[in-house]
């Protein structure tokens, strides 16, 4: 910043940055261009230059030296180092379907997936949700080894049969992907003879 000769009076000379202005020469006393003054007889008289507020979707800036206030080249989203026009919809990843709002706020849904109703999903490559190849299935018992197909029944022993879900049940995934088991009543596990599934 410069001296500024405030007051002086019958002075027909500013001074300000080392340099001297004449009565009716306008000058900028700062490096920043935002205030301007014009040399008076009774000295300078300034005024301010109050730069107006940048709109909230700019996303990039120029401000060149001699200018005061800083200008908005373009306006839109920034999402992940990406920059999206306004009212675009975009998808960042296989999960997300974001759009630029006219605020300048990319505002994004990202998909619930259900849980999937077989205990071998599979996720591919440009899909966000995961999906049962094989169908929806289960573990026969608590042993988790041998997997049945969903709506099928299989006798465990003479007295007890699990049936798998079918992917419909309501409350599956509630409990750990067991096929749920019956043991019939008044039965014993006998060696010998073995009763017939019905």
């Amino acid at each position: 910043g410069g001296v500024w000769g405030w007051g002086v009076g019958g002075g027909s000379t500013c001074q300000a940055n080392g340099s001297r202005y004449y009565v009716g020469e306008w000058y900028f006393p700062d490096t920043d261009h935002c205030t301007q003054c014009e040399c008076t007889a009774r000295g300078p008289v300034c005024a301010r230059t109050l730069c107006s507020a940048l709109p909230s979707a700019c996303t990039h800036l120029s401000h060149y030296p001699t200018d005061c206030c800083p200008h908005c080249e373009s306006i839109g989203c920034e999402h992940r180092g990406e920059v999206y026009s306004l009212g675009h919809h975009f998808q960042p990843s296989e999960c997300e379907q974001c759009t630029c709002d006219m605020d300048g706020i990319a505002r994004c849904l990202v998909a619930d997936c259900a849980p999937p109703p077989c205990v071998n999903p599979v996720y591919e490559k440009g899909k966000c949700c995961p999906e049962c190849k094989d169908g929806p299935n289960c573990y026969s018992d608590s042993s988790q080894i041998q997997v049945i197909a969903g709506g099928t029944t299989v006798w465990i022993d003479k007295c007890t049969h699990c049936r798998c879900h079918d992917g419909q049940d309501v409350g599956y995934w509630e409990g750990n992907r067991v096929a749920k088991c019956v043991r019939m009543r008044n039965c014993t596990p006998s060696v010998g003879h073995r009763q017939s599934p019905h």
